[in-house]
């Protein structure tokens, strides 16, 4: 699937987004490895902790489904680039450490990104093997 098609995928899942608190949208459109693609938007709740972002909906449904590899992420907000928070961060780390993660205004205007360039010396699943072999 070409990017653009993928952020346009993004942007529609934002439409979804319940957030009575911040009326912050956020759309994300993910790709697996197998081509699959998976949606998600942000979802908030009045207690704020178990509140859900847009790129953890679109993962969970895909893992949810069988899906445990990330080949790129597509992240869109309502302002300017909508970067991937701390835990979704680590999320992505966790089943997609070579993915791209892409920041999206729109179909023409967007940034790649490496998981590295967003979080470097990350912590990993083969951090708790080590002592396995």
């Amino acid at each position: 699937m070409e990017i653009k098609d993928l952020i346009k995928l993004a942007i529609d899942a934002k439409k979804g987004a319940y957030v009575p608190y911040s009326g912050f949208h956020v759309g994300a459109a993910l790709e697996t490895i197998e081509g699959e693609i998976f949606t998600g938007c942000n979802i908030e709740i009045a207690s704020y902790s178990p509140t859900i972002c847009a790129e953890r909906t679109a993962i969970f449904k895909g893992i949810s489904e069988g899906h445990y590899g990330i080949r790129r992420i597509v992240i869109v907000g309502d302002e300017d680039y909508t970067y991937p928070c701390g835990v979704c961060r680590q999320v992505i780390r966790e089943f997609g450490p070579n993915a791209q993660v892409i920041v999206a205004k729109d179909e023409s205007d967007y940034r790649i990104y490496s998981l590295d360039d967003l979080l470097p010396h990350s912590f990993g699943p083969e951090a708790l093997h080590k002592g396995d072999e």
